[in-house]
């Protein structure tokens, strides 16, 4: 199982960016964690992180072909970009959204999110553990899929 990890816009800074909102861990140190939980769990990762909405895009368009699946926090694309969400859907993989702070605890604007309706599901709130979380639960939902289809 492969799974893509998208990281957006203004990632590159945590552990420096407001770290009363998102902590002091690093965007390497979230990947680390990641890695080693993916080798625990017999998964393969591949990582990008991009503040340009297109560079997201293209990647879930290419990556789509050799990917199980999405752990996705568009960060502040989440509430604005359609277009995102269409590439999401476009592939037709099972993706799961994630996110270092509670956005229905922040600012109003920030309570909508355009992916998580069709998100298979999303974790927020934990900081650097709703990474963990969403890929364990995403690595079940592909594996289930995986049996559903076997069964089939």
């Amino acid at each position: 199982m492969r799974i893509a990890v998208v990281h957006g816009p203004n990632l590159d800074l945590l552990g420096h960016r407001e770290p009363s909102i998102y902590g002091r861990t690093s965007l390497a140190d979230i990947n680390g964690q990641l890695g080693e939980l993916a080798t625990a769990l017999g998964v393969e990762l591949e990582v990008l992180q991009s503040n340009a909405e297109g560079d997201l895009i293209d990647y879930i368009h290419e990556a789509a072909a050799r990917v199980d699946g999405f752990l996705v926090n568009a960060a502040g694309l989440t509430h604005t970009s359609v277009a995102l969400l269409d590439a999401l859907l476009a592939v037709d993989r099972p993706y799961v959204e994630v996110h270092l702070s509670n956005p229905a605890g922040r600012e109003r604007f920030r309570r909508r999110s355009l992916l998580a309706p069709r998100a298979r599901g999303v974790v927020q709130g934990f900081g650097a553990e709703s990474y963990l979380l969403g890929l364990r639960g995403l690595v079940r939902v592909v594996c289930e899929g995986a049996h559903e289809q076997r069964g089939a």
